[in-house]
């Protein structure tokens, strides 16, 4: 699980780095320090409509959330990461909130493979709703 958790960290500090970059983008194009380019222009309109821009659904995980939906649910996700690595292996996993689910789920099965002894390919996940 700790590849699993690297991972997500991994896509998620790229997240944080384009959203962190292009807000300090826009501040100093809104003061004239710097030009509006036509993709910070584009981020501006976003942002002022209450919408997600692009440039940072180009590193994000699936999300059709409008801006304040999205930011929360970004803020909840990196609050799951982070108690998880201040205070170990969480005792459930929010599954929802991993960026790559499939790599979450994969790094589950071969966790039960190793530990009892089982050929991965003969594992399945099932579900029944309830």
């Amino acid at each position: 699980m700790n590849t699993v958790l690297t991972q997500e960290l991994i896509r998620f500090n790229g997240l944080i780095n384009v959203i962190r970059s292009s807000l300090k983008d826009l501040k100093k194009a809104i003061k004239g320090e710097v030009l509006l380019s036509a993709q910070l222009e584009d981020a501006l309109k976003a942002l002022l409509d209450g919408k997600v821009p692009q440039m940072w659904k180009a590193k994000s995980y699936p999300s059709l959330k409008p801006l304040g939906g999205y930011v929360a649910d970004l803020k909840q996700r990196l609050e799951f990461f982070q108690t998880w690595i201040d205070k170990g292996i969480p005792p459930f996993y929010w599954i929802n909130k991993f960026y790559f689910t499939q790599g979450f789920l994969t790094g589950a099965i071969q966790n039960f493979a190793r530990k009892y002894g089982i050929a991965i390919d003969k594992l399945i996940f099932d579900f029944e709703i309830v």
